[in-house]
C-alpha cells in the first residue's frame, strides 16, 4: 500500500529549494490574487520576493481565518508524562545523552498534574513523553490513558511513532489527535541530527500520518522543527506537500499545522537555516491562504510579542502557561524541561490578550452530549 514515503521521494529538494528563490514580485501578487493556491503560489508565498507583501498577505490571511474560524482561539496544555527517551537527538534537551535528572509520573502525580490543570480552566491537553517504548510505551498509555480521559473532554498525544494497531487501540481508550512532526524531510540533515534508537528511521516517522489516518484518528497534526535543516522555506514547503498528500488520500482525518522554531535546550545546537519573526508570520500566512480550513497552532516558544500580533491573524490554537518537564504543573519543578518556554505568561494574562483582540477563548472542545465522557474533578 502506498504512502506518503513514495510521494516523498519524487520530490527533489534541491529543486523545490531552487524554485521557491526563483519567484518574482510578480508571481507573490498573482498568489496573493488566486482564489485557490496552487503549489507553484505556494512557493512564491515562501519566496524571499514575498517578504514585501507581508501585509497584504496578513490581511488576506487575517479574512480566511474569520470566514472559516469565526473568532474562536482554541486554548491547550501539554502533559509532560516522562522524559525518559532512547533517542540521542542532537536538539533535544530529553536526548539520552544529556545527563539529567529523569523521571517518569506514576498514577498519583498524573492525578495530582491533570487537577492541577483542570484548576486552570484547561479542558484540551496533549500528552507529551519522550521516545521510551518500553518505559512508557503502549503498557503505560493502555493504562493511563483511561484516567486521564476522564479529566479532559479533549486528548491528543506527542509520542514516539506507534503501529496502525496501536492508534486503534488507542482511540477506544480515548484518544483524539496525534502530533508527530518529522522535524526535517531533508534524509541527509535527518540522519546527522538522530544518532541513536528508533527515531534513526526516517521512513517509519514519514509514514506515521498515513497509519494514524488508517487507524481513525480524528486530528493529525504535522511540522517541521524550524532551523534543523539549512534551508526552512523548503522544509516548510514539504510540509505543504504532505498535507496535501494526506488531505487527498485520507480526507476522512483533520489536519493541524506547528511552526516550532529551535528554542533553548540542554545539549542542544545552533539552527542550520534563521527564521526571523517576519518570517514566520510570512510562512504561517502562506499556510492559511494555501490551506484555509486547516487548525494553525502557536506554542509557548514565540515571544509574547509575537503570539499578540499573529494569534489575531491566522492562529486557531495556542498553548498558554506551558511547563516542558514531568510534575511542573503541581510541584513547579524547574529542572528536566525538554526546551525554555519563551512565553510565560499565565493563562489568563493569554486570554486577555485573546479577548482584547476581539476574539473568544475556547477551552472545550466536546460536552458529553456529543458522546464524550463527563469530567470527573
Amino acid at each position: 500500500m502506498k504512502t506518503f514515503l513514495d510521494h516523498w521521494r519524487r520530490i527533489g529538494w534541491d529543486d523545490a529549494g531552487m524554485q521557491i528563490h526563483a519567484k518574482t514580485a510578480r508571481d507573490v501578487e498573482q498568489a496573493l490574487n488566486a482564489r485557490r493556491l496552487s503549489r507553484q503560489d505556494f512557493m512564491a508565498l515562501l519566496s524571499p520576493a514575498a517578504l514585501p507583501y507581508i501585509e497584504p498577505l496578513a490581511q488576506r490571511a487575517q479574512q480566511l481565518t474569520r470566514q472559516r474560524f469565526g473568532n474562536a482561539v482554541g486554548f491547550y496544555l501539554p502533559l509532560y508524562l516522562s522524559n525518559l527517551c532512547a533517542n540521542d537527538c542532537t536538539y533535544c534537551g530529553f536526548s539520552m545523552s544529556n545527563h539529567l535528572k529523569r523521571k517518569t509520573l506514576d498514577e498519583q502525580e498524573i492525578i495530582n498534574e491533570c487537577q492541577a490543570i483542570r484548576a486552570m480552566g484547561y479542558d484540551s491537553l496533549l500528552l507529551v513523553t519522550g521516545e521510551h517504548k518500553t518505559k512508557v510505551g503502549m503498557d503505560y498509555f493502555r493504562r493511563y490513558v483511561p484516567l486521564i480521559r476522564r479529566y479532559f473532554s479533549s486528548l491528543m498525544m506527542e509520542v514516539q511513532p506507534l503501529s496502525q494497531e496501536d492508534y486503534t487501540e488507542l482511540k477506544t481508550l480515548g484518544l483524539d489527535g496525534v502530533m508527530v512532526y518529522q522535524e526535517t524531510y531533508h534524509e541527509t540533515t535527518y540522519q546527522r541530527h538522530h544518532l541513536r534508537g528508533q527515531k534513526m528511521d526516517f521512513a517509519w516517522r514519514l509514514e506515521t500520518p498515513d497509519r494514524l489516518a488508517r487507524a481513525g484518528i480524528d486530528k493529525i497534526g504535522l511540522g517541521a522543527l524550524i532551523g534543523l535543516s539549512d534551508s526552512w522555506r523548503t522544509d516548510c514547503y514539504m510540509v505543504a506537500e504532505h498535507l496535501l498528500y494526506l488531505q487527498k488520500a485520507y480526507w476522512q482525518s483533520r489536519y493541524s499545522l506547528s511552526f516550532p522554531r529551535l528554542r533553548p535546550c540542554a545539549g542542544g545546537i545552533t539552527p542550520a537555516s534563521l527564521m526571523d519573526e517576519s518570517q514566520l508570520l510570512q510562512v504561517m500566512c502562506a499556510f492559511r491562504l494555501l490551506a484555509p480550513d486547516v487548525e494553525l497552532s502557536l506554542s509557548t516558544r514565540e515571544s509574547p510579542w509575537f503570539r499578540d500580533h499573529a494569534v489575531p491573524i491566522m492562529v486557531n490554537s495556542v498553548s498558554a502557561g506551558s511547563k516542558t518537564q514531568p510534575g511542573g504543573y503541581a510541584t513547579g519543578r524547574p529542572e528536566l524541561e525538554q526546551f525554555e518556554p519563551h512565553d510565560n505568561r499565565s493563562p489568563q494574562e493569554v486570554a486577555r490578550m485573546v479577548l482584547k483582540a476581539g476574539l473568544q477563548p475556547v477551552w472545550k472542545d466536546w460536552d458529553s452530549y456529543l458522546g464524550r465522557t463527563p469530567v470527573t474533578d
